[in-house]
């Protein structure tokens, strides 16, 4: 993996893509962390990667939280936390092994 496309990390937190619990580098943003999870998909897919174009969004809500509180955002402009859960996602953004 090209080190120099993640934003510097020291360890994989864990989230939650639509059920499935995955591992994705700490200090980045959650496109790229979708990045780590999918590479071809996320690179070739249609993102403008500065939230410009929205088909990177996403729906979110934290761990102790329930689907009801979900919040949109966009995945290219939001830093991941660990223990978020991501309950749906733009047709865009298709994932390896989650989505796709």
């Amino acid at each position: 993996m090209d080190s120099d496309l993640f934003d510097p990390y020291e360890k994989l937190i864990e989230i939650e893509i639509l059920g499935q619990r995955v591992k994705v580098p700490e200090n980045n943003r959650l496109l790229r962390c979708f990045q780590y999870l999918s590479m071809q998909t996320i690179s070739y897919g249609d993102f403008c990667w500065n939230g410009d174009c929205t088909n990177c969004q996403i729906w979110f809500h934290t761990e102790g939280q329930t689907e009801a509180q979900d919040r949109p955002a966009l995945s290219c402009r939001m830093q991941v936390t660990e223990g978020i859960v991501i309950t749906r996602m733009s047709h865009c953004v298709k994932l390896e092994g989650i989505n796709k």
